[in-house]
């Protein structure tokens, strides 16, 4: 039985013709380590069938180390959200529902232009930092 139901994949597929590039989820779990793991798997392969040009790369975030260190993984269930050819650091730490849901397709759609969106000036004034920043947002379902 799938997660997402019709009027919500009408929705997301109207939503995804404004990508631009394609973009790759590599979506991180391990389904008896962590039951949710397999529901946001199954969320993403989900999404990635609305649209040919979201593919989706599930793997195991014990049995495939060498992909988990080389995008950063550091729990499960995780999503990297990368383009076609750039990885722009964007990672999903657990179950995406609710306004996570909504964030997740923002930055699927985000990552498709390769554009921050960010002010000329706040791009000039990030340019200038002369080490690499880490921001993490939290949030919660309640």
């Amino acid at each position: 039985m799938p997660l997402l139901d019709e009027g919500t994949c009408a929705e997301l597929r109207e939503a995804f013709e404004h990508l631009v590039s394609p973009v790759r989820l590599v979506v991180f779990s391990q389904a008896l380590g962590d039951p949710s793991s397999e529901e946001v798997r199954r969320i993403v392969e989900e999404l990635g069938a609305l649209d040919s040009r979201i593919s989706v790369e599930s793997r195991n975030f014990v049995l495939d180390t060498e992909r988990v260190a080389e995008l950063g993984i550091e729990r499960i269930p995780a999503i990297a959200v990368l383009g076609a050819d750039k990885d722009y650091g964007v990672r999903f730490y657990g179950l995406p529902t609710g306004y996570e849901f909504g964030s997740l397709v923002e930055a699927i759609l985000d990552v498709s232009t390769g554009a921050s969106g960010l002010a000329p000036e706040t791009r000039e004034a990030l340019a200038g930092l002369e080490n690499d920043v880490r921001i993490r947002v939290f949030s919660t379902p309640t």
